[in-house]
């Protein structure tokens, strides 16, 4: 079965999710992983999402892909690849984008490569299962692509297996599976955390370098904000499963506007600035509990910013600008609100 035929398309636009949620049911209850959220990435751009862990970067991304456990309930508006709408297709119509047309990389290399395939196995598969060639093909495009990818020696590489391998090099073997059908949009799903810092930056280059030469649209998943200056265009700021922020890169990191965003930024040192042996900031407290409706401004309780109006009624994600947007109240608070104790970050 294919996929359903094309939408009109934005000029460039590769993926538009409109107010996408999901649930996830647990013996407690329903837990609201993600919430409404917004994004969009057009080709050849890279759409950084941040946050810290569990604010729902992953589960949108799986949420995306048609990858959610079968507890979780996915809704949305709309949710349109390269034309193609998602919402209405069934597994087989996904399954036949998924990998073809857009693809994930995925955290941990092992334990997303089967253990007991070899590396060949498993790039032909890909190839084959969408139709783009046979055996011979995909064994030459495997060789192509881990060479590609900076693998020295690829054709003794195909027959070996992912433990025989180092971290390094199995992230190598997930970008090029995943570019084995040339697809629209890659999403990496932080995919340099198990890595050592001078792997790290050869794979943030790689992709980087892959990017532009197939003006691929790439979504980026981290919560490493030297990862997000490097690499970004534009970046969507996550917390407790809602968007709080978006904006081009520029605009996040020389003029945050909401208060999570720049306790975020406080947490890292500035080459240049930071004095040594000088303390960090840090965000006091704990994300809320997911498990409740959202009655409220969601990081109220960390923010020493926040004041009575914070805690009467949900806050909507304001536009502020074209491609810039805030869900706080600070931009229209009252001259005699008052925070309630010192800012977060570098807040006046």
């Amino acid at each position: 079965m294919t996929a359903s035929p094309s939408l009109s398309d934005d000029d460039g636009r590769i993926l538009e999710v409109v107010k996408l949620s999901v649930e996830i049911a647990l013996p407690a209850g329903n837990l609201r992983a993600v919430s409404e959220v917004d994004l969009h990435v057009d080709r050849g751009e890279t759409l950084c999402i941040v946050g810290e862990s569990g604010c729902g970067k992953t589960i949108t991304s799986l949420g995306i892909m048609g990858l959610l456990p079968r507890r979780a309930r996915m809704r949305a508006e709309r949710l349109v690849l390269e034309g193609h709408d998602l919402l209405t297709l069934g597994n087989r119509e996904l399954a036949t984008l998924r990998g073809d047309r857009m693809a994930m990389i995925f955290q941990d290399p092992m334990t997303a490569l089967n253990p007991v395939y070899t590396v060949g196995n498993q790039m032909e598969e890909v190839f084959t299962r969408h139709g783009k060639g046979g055996r011979k093909e995909a064994r030459e495009r495997a060789e192509y692509l881990l060479h590609k990818v900076g693998i020295t020696a690829p054709r003794s590489r195909l027959g070996q297996y992912p433990h025989q391998l180092s971290g390094g090099l199995r992230q190598r073997i997930m970008v090029a599976i995943a570019l084995m059908c040339e697809p629209v949009l890659i999403i990496a799903d932080e995919p340099t955390t198990a890595l050592d810092v001078t792997i790290q930056a050869q794979i943030l280059h790689l992709l980087s370098d892959l990017q532009k030469e197939y003006r691929m649209a790439l979504m980026l998943i981290t919560h490493d904000l030297g990862v997000v200056a490097r690499m970004a265009d534009r970046v969507v700021v996550m917390y407790a499963g809602q968007v709080v922020e978006t904006g081009t890169a520029n605009e996040i990191f020389t003029a945050p506007t909401h208060p999570y965003t720049r306790g975020l930024l406080d947490c890292i040192p500035v080459p240049g600035k930071t004095q040594r042996g000088a303390k960090l900031g840090s965000i006091p407290g704990m994300v809320p509990s997911l498990m409740a409706p959202i009655d409220a401004c969601q990081f109220r309780n960390r923010c020493s910013s926040a004041f009575a109006a914070c805690a009467a009624a949900p806050i909507a994600l304001e536009t502020l600008a074209p491609g810039r947007s805030c869900r706080c109240l600070l931009e229209k608070a009252p001259v005699n609100a008052q925070p309630s104790r010192r800012s977060v970050g570098a807040l006046p």
